[in-house]
């Protein structure tokens, strides 16, 4: 056994025009996850735990797409998703649809732990929330001027944060034309989107959790991948991975089970299904992942521009990147 591994993201839609101080600011950010996830397994605490506290702080932090500074919706209020897997047993717990809940990734940790069902939504999830005692807080606190003004921008350029890219008759995509697009709008006004966590702890056990605010002006009740297991977010005794990007094709290539059952059944490495997966199943999607292995391995897969990220080992490697 290779030791513990720890892995970070702050999403893949990197604006290219991103300023160098605002770089730096998820730099840190990532750094300072790391080295509280690092610190924790050296301790000995198992992955489940490290993964749930490293996405609290990036929930906490406004500077991702995630709890505090989530996403608007076209009406201009949050709605949050996360999802939490435990690959020792394969457990796990999802919630969608949150408005006041502080930290979404320990409700879905107590969906998991302390209810009958693995995932819970809006009314049911939000009811669920208070008979747990859990930190609530009142929707505007999650809210940015940041963020209003970027639901400004989508709005102004016309508005539904996705294209599905269906095919015209002729079977070329009908997405947008001119520029980088993500999900069908210019991404110099995507804002940075879903953030996770992966571990492998000094047992072997894997873990993943993710969470997000979802799509800049998003349709109140849309759903994305990030909350549904298989897709956004799995773990399992082999490898844990979570995903970032444009949901609905993460959903449609159940991408992150994808890379687990690459080394399952086809038996490839860890970094060489990341890669299969990236490059296979998205389509024309626009997507990126962490993943570690049982072993101790790290990978990263993405086919944007950049995706922020990161990752620290048991052999002392501490790596943080965007590009």
């Amino acid at each position: 056994m290779a030791g513990w591994a720890i892995a970070v993201h702050g999403g893949a839609g990197v604006d290219p025009n991103l300023p160098e101080e605002r770089q730096e600011e998820a730099r840190r950010l990532l750094l300072r996850c790391l080295e509280m996830g690092a610190d924790a397994l050296r301790r000995g605490l198992p992955a489940l735990d490290v993964v749930e506290m490293v996405v609290r702080e990036l929930e906490t932090d406004p500077v991702f797409n995630s709890g505090r500074g989530s996403a608007l919706t076209r009406k201009g209020t949050v709605e949050m998703e996360a999802s939490i897997m435990d690959g020792h047993g394969r457990r796990c717990g999802a919630v969608s649809g949150l408005t006041t809940v502080k930290n979404p990734v320990s409700l879905a940790r107590l969906v998991m732990d302390r209810s009958p069902h693995s995932y819970l939504a809006f009314d049911g999830a939000e009811e669920f929330a208070r008979e747990q005692g859990i930190e609530v807080v009142d929707n505007s606190y999650f809210i940015t001027d940041e963020n209003v003004g970027m639901l400004k921008l989508a709005k102004e350029a016309n508005s539904i944060m996705y294209d599905y890219r269906v095919p015209n008759t002729c079977g070329a995509g009908a997405g947008m034309e001119g520029g980088l697009q993500m999900n069908g709008l210019p991404i110099s006004i995507y804002a940075p989107e879903t953030v996770g966590c992966v571990v492998v702890d000094g047992k072997g056990w894997c873990a993943a959790a993710t969470s997000t605010g979802g799509l800049m002006n998003k349709m109140s009740g849309r759903i994305g991948d990030s909350p549904l297991i298989g897709s956004g977010t799995y773990a399992c005794d082999v490898c844990a991975v979570s995903c970032t990007g444009e949901g609905e094709a993460i959903i449609r290539s159940t991408l992150a089970r994808d890379v687990a059952a690459l080394m399952e059944y086809k038996g490839l490495g860890l970094q060489e299904a990341v890669d299969f997966a990236v490059k296979e199943r998205l389509d024309e999607g626009k997507a990126g992942l962490i993943a570690v292995s049982r072993n101790g391995e790290v990978a990263f897969g993405f086919n944007t521009i950049g995706m922020f990220r990161g990752c620290a080992t048991e052999d002392g490697l501490v790596e943080v990147a965007i590009w």
